[in-house]
């Protein structure tokens, strides 16, 4: 250790004799070299970071995230499809714009498949998404509330998408039945279950890191509007096509 620290200390010694040796003013045009590097690298960060067009689609199985998928790009439903067990995505500008003046900016949609041994796959999308959309089958909910709870607390968790405060629009599908609930109930029994998660989650913490942040505010129960990024509720139809809400939140985070 004490041989590095004396080699550490004569090349410092031998980087400032060279520095005193150098011209002034090529010491200073280096010092704007490097300032207008850092200047322009950052600047296309902002760029970068602004020009994400990347929605991604998730949620349980069975939600409907295919059929959502076509409808936002075709405007059908593509009869026939089954369970998802690969990602579907496609870059494309929103049906429902087609026929619109003006040029529209393309969005990079990705349907990513709600089977749990395929959510790994989620974490490759994350980093760039624009913005989530977390669908939920309303009419089969309550018997899968505590499943969905646990997969949207595993994405609001996640550093990627706390860090860069990604927005998540939890999507009610399949309204247009007459058993669905709304998305008034779906959003308090989420908060519930999500309340109780925190908790466990929480204890076990110290033992098992299993994710990257925690949720809401201690000794206050859970809301959505406690968490790091924006979320939001909203109804859809994927079978009548009904996804204006949906469309909606994508533009807000793509602009056209």
């Amino acid at each position: 250790m004490e041989q590095w620290i004396q080699y550490f200390e004569e090349w410092a010694r031998q980087f400032e004799q060279w520095i005193h040796e150098q011209p002034k003013e090529q010491l200073y045009a280096a010092i704007v070299v490097v300032v207008l590097t850092f200047l322009i690298f950052i600047v296309y960060r902002i760029l970068n970071r602004g020009q994400r067009n990347t929605i991604v689609l998730t949620g349980l199985s069975g939600g409907g995230k295919t059929i959502l998928f076509y409808q936002l790009r075709d405007g059908t439903t593509h009869q026939g499809t089954v369970t998802s067990m690969e990602p579907n995505s496609g870059t494309f500008v929103l049906h429902s714009e087609l026929e619109k003046k003006g040029k529209f900016k393309p969005i990079h949609l990705v349907d990513v498949p709600g089977h749990s041994r395929l959510r790994p796959i989620l974490d490759d999308f994350l980093a760039q998404a624009a913005g989530i959309i977390f669908v939920v089958d309303a009419v089969e909910f309550l018997p899968n509330c505590r499943a969905a709870a646990e997969y949207l607390y595993d994405i609001l968790t996640k550093s990627t998408v706390v860090k860069r405060k990604v927005p998540v629009l939890i999507l009610c599908n399949k309204t247009d039945k007459i058993t669905a609930h709304t998305k008034e109930f779906i959003r308090k029994q989420l908060e519930k279950e999500i309340d109780k998660l925190r908790t466990t989650r929480t204890a076990v913490s110290s033992a098992d890191v299993t994710n990257d942040y925690t949720l809401g505010v201690p000794s206050e129960a859970f809301t959505f509007s406690q968490c790091h990024n924006k979320v939001a509720v909203a109804d859809a139809s994927g079978l009548t096509g009904e996804v204006s809400q949906v469309e909606q939140f994508i533009r807000e985070q793509v602009k056209p």
